[in-house]
């Protein structure tokens, strides 16, 4: 998942209970309010129900502080989240309870508050349905009267995967045939939640259980378990499990004879693109990977969200290439699968699918080739995945040569050339060193971006550009234009079209970095969609801000597209700061610092140079020198030595003037360095000083100081200085 969120719910209790071997007889798991505690289940609330009825009485009668007051002592009292649950539900308060909550969180001092509360109800809800112990009661509610059946087949449908592996070996049970029927229909009614457990259990199971599985499967109006059931068709040799696996694949709609290696590919495919129907527990923290052991049976393995959409890909890929190991689609979508997982681990998680022997993301993109990476990189182009896109480029630079760099095309596409237009700074940057840096002899699409992007890199990499969309509303413009402007932000001027009124001015700058828009839920989505259509604003960044009642619809909107930050219209200009680096930092890494930008023109220094030295032709760097004399003006030290050097490769007057206006305000070594390159510009392309230059390095020619004199005569004779202009040197004995 390529969600950065670190912000990942704890496990429920019931879960972890599991995980951990055990029981939830006599305990439960989250507090009310707290770190998760185990604690004694206790059956009298009554100071609790007081609490909770005065929350519920201030609420309705618009008293909120005192009913903040009320409610922070009711998370605060040490109530279990299940135990939260028996209290409302016992105090016959659920309705009032409901209705208070939706009340309170259109006020914004009640608003985390209520949001806590109705988070602990619903956990509470949830680790009922989801202990083993009543998992296992109501199953056994599925054989008893009308009454007992639908209360069991609730609950079991709201405990969904957790109570999967009690209910298959309810199914495969032979002695219970009333309880096997009622099973087959819960675990039909329960539809998308049953398929990956059951698709995973079927290969390992015997022939008959097999059979009862396939027919389960078949009812099932979902084909994510047809690449299971194809694969065992075409490999079984039990006529039954061949005869009831074919039904299957009829009733979905499937063909028996497909390429199981293409559809597992296929399901891989759709892992890591996070569809909806494809993530159990939306809005969890924790997802369940499912194993299948013959001894024990279903085995959960919990994985935080972040990172079950990625094990999954995994897992399907590898199992496609283990049955076509020249899938290269195939390959490419393992390596980016890997990378986001290991973009998307949060800090200091062990991932139980990935062990710590196995070697990093980077190691598995790099031994893969070039070839390989262009696929992983027309992957990140267009899913608008920044970090992949990058480690891509990473990855090229390493392994590739021009062949692969850009003389090969895949369906029709440069991937790498194409990044030289995808609209992050980075992305830009590395495309244009690696490009760079492999010495191009013959031209190629986008070859005239290459050198500006070096000289820009040289220039300020860390120049960044935002615009912000308040309307007609100035105030709140002004207010987050200085937010941004702290934070290093140069922003655009304001505008009343949204965008469009903009144009102008987005030309003028080399990217957006950043769009903040206060215009409401329908002014935000067409802000959005426009700039997902603008080639220079593809990937930007929006930050949204949204009146309460928008929020979530906007988040729900956006939920997988990590480039969109979604927060309340009213949080403080702190909360803007930080929700502004968050974003940039999931989005595209973060902004780029100051050291970080000093790497980059130290980088394109080094190409630069190169390239200069080499006299390449197609990357020439005269197309980089008003910007390399700018910045000549205003850079000291090494790298000012460096950037005159490749400005002494460049036939244009300027770049020799330049040089030598710099070594008029040096001293030292600085200034015999630059002016040895000044002479070497002479050798090069003859003499283009002016005339008070000219006196200037002449006077440097008759210094008492020996090394000054000899060096600013070397330069004077590789210019081949005019003899009236050496007259008075002579005549002085060069004094």
């Amino acid at each position: 998942m390529r969600q950065t969120t670190r912000n990942i719910s704890r496990l429920s209790s019931a879960l972890l209970m599991v995980v951990c071997g055990g029981t939830l007889s006599g305990t439960v798991g989250t507090a009310l309010g707290s770190s998760l505690v185990v604690q004694p289940v206790r059956g009298d609330y009554e100071a609790e129900t007081v609490l909770l009825r005065d929350f519920i009485h201030f609420v309705k009668i618009a008293r909120f502080d005192v009913a903040a007051d009320l409610g922070r002592q009711l998370l605060e009292s040490g109530l279990s989240a299940e135990e939260f649950v028996d209290m409302v539900d016992s105090s016959r308060e659920l309705a009032r309870f409901e209705e208070a909550i939706a009340a309170a969180m259109r006020v914004p001092v009640l608003e985390p508050i209520a949001a806590e509360l109705d988070t602990a109800y619903r956990t509470g809800k949830l680790e009922r349905a989801r202990n083993p112990e009543e998992i296992a009661r109501n199953i056994e509610l599925l054989t008893g009267g009308l009454r007992a059946r639908q209360v069991g087949r609730s609950r079991l449908i709201a405990a969904g995967e957790y109570a999967m592996p009690q209910l298959l070996d309810a199914y495969l049970q032979k002695d219970n045939l009333a309880l096997k029927a009622q099973v087959q229909r819960l675990l039909v009614d329960m539809g998308r939640q049953t398929i990956a457990p059951l698709i995973t259990a079927l290969p390992g199971l015997d022939g008959t259980r097999q059979e009862a599985v396939c027919e389960v499967l078949g009812l099932i109006p979902y084909r994510t378990s047809l690449p299971v059931l194809i694969d065992l068709y075409q490999n079984t040799t039990n006529d039954g499990v061949k005869k009831a696996s074919g039904r299957s694949i009829s009733r979905l709609g499937g063909n028996p004879s497909s390429n199981v290696a293409d559809l597992y590919a296929g399901l891989a495919d759709a892992y890591y693109n996070e569809p909806a129907e494809l993530t159990s527990f939306p809005g969890e923290g924790y997802q369940i990977v499912w194993d299948f052991n013959p001894g024990l049976g279903l085995v959960m393995n919990p994985v935080v969200t972040p990172v079950f959409h990625e094990a999954m890909a995994m897992r399907y890929a590898e199992k496609s290439l283990g049955m076509n190991a020249d899938a290269s689609e195939t390959l490419a979508l393992w390596i980016s699968s890997n990378y986001s997982r290991e973009f998307d681990t949060p800090d200091g998680y062990v991932n139980p699918l990935y062990g710590d022997d196995r070697r990093d993301a980077e190691y598995f993109g790099i031994a893969a080739g070039p070839d390989i990476t262009q696929l992983v990189l027309r992957r990140g182009i267009d899913s608008r995945d920044t970090p992949l896109v990058r480690s891509a480029i990473d990855a090229l630079a390493e392994t590739a040569g021009p062949r692969s760099l850009w003389g090969q095309a895949i369906d029709g596409r440069y991937p790498l050339l194409e990044s030289l237009g995808y609209q992050n700074r980075r992305v830009q940057f590395e495309a244009a060193l690696a490009l760079g840096g492999a010495q191009p002899q013959e031209s190629f699409q986008g070859a005239e971006r290459v050198i500006p992007l070096l000289a820009s890199a040289v220039r300020d990499a860390s120049a960044r550009f935002a615009v912000v969309l308040t309307g007609s509303d100035r105030e709140s413009y002004d207010q987050y234009s200085m937010i941004l402007e702290g934070q290093g932000f140069t922003v655009l001027p304001p505008s009343d079209g949204g965008l469009d009124g903009l144009d102008e001015s987005i030309a003028h700058v080399p990217s957006i970095d950043l769009i903040v828009t206060s215009l409401g839920y329908d002014g935000t989505l067409l802000t959005i969609e426009t700039a997902r259509a603008d080639s220079k604003m593809r990937v930007s960044p929006v930050l949204a801000l949204m009146r309460t009642d928008d929020v979530e619809p906007m988040r729900r909107q956006y939920l997988r597209d990590q480039t969109v930050a979604v927060r309340r219209v009213e949080i403080s200009s702190g909360n803007i700061e930080s929700s502004v680096e968050q974003l940039l930092m999931a989005a595209s890494g973060g902004p780029i610092d100051d050291a970080e930008a000093a790497v980059y023109a130290s980088r394109a220094i080094e190409v630069l140079r190169d390239l200069a030295i080499s006299n390449n032709r197609v990357l020439n760097v005269l197309d980089a020198s008003t910007i390399l004399i700018d910045v000549l003006e205003d850079v000291g030290g090494l790298t000012m030595l460096d950037v005159a050097q490749i400005l002494s490769y460049v036939d244009r007057p300027g770049a020799q003037m330049a040089i030598m206006d710099r070594a008029m305000d040096a001293s030292g070594i600085e200034r015999l360095e630059l002016l040895a390159m000044v002479g070497d510009s002479g050798k090069r392309f003859g003499n283009h000083l002016n005339s008070r230059q000219i006196r200037a390095l002449i006077g440097f020619a008759g210094d008492g100081d020996e090394e000054l004199a000899t060096t600013a005569v070397g330069a004077m004779g590789a210019l081949e200085i005019e003899n009236a202009d050496l007259l008075g040197l002579i005549l002085s004995g060069g004094e």
